[in-house]
């Protein structure tokens, strides 16, 4: 008698997605992760920020970390949260730095997409 609740993989692929998930699923959950990581991380430097004015030992986020976050995958947390929390809007290097690699983030995949499915088969 067979379990409906037991997953018995058929196949070698089965096997890895039983133990790891599908990719798509790991991949929505490491950017709802890694955005949400983004986000809180760009509060705690506003945070940060206010209380240095008052005690000059407070440590800061350096901004190489709040970019770095935004590259792997946590630039909508980062736009979210320069807007929420209005932190690093007046950056260059943040301003205009963030939205590129949002836009790099879309256009790259999209760019991949297209050359396997539409490009490469004709």
């Amino acid at each position: 008698m067979e379990s409906k609740y037991f997953y018995s993989p058929e196949a070698q692929t089965d096997t890895v997605f039983a133990i790891i998930g599908r990719p798509w699923a790991l991949l929505l959950g490491w950017l709802v992760l890694i955005n949400l990581v983004t986000f809180f991380v760009f509060g705690f430097d506003k945070l940060q920020a206010k209380r240095k004015e008052k005690k000059e030992s407070i440590r800061r986020v350096p901004e190489k970390t709040l970019l770095i976050l935004s590259a792997i995958g946590g630039s909508v947390g980062a736009l979210i949260g320069m807007r929420v929390w209005r932190h690093k809007t007046l950056h260059k290097k943040f301003r205009f730095g963030v939205p590129l690699i949002l836009a790099l983030q879309i256009i790259l995949p999209f760019g991949l997409w297209l050359y396997w499915n539409v490009i490469r088969v004709s």
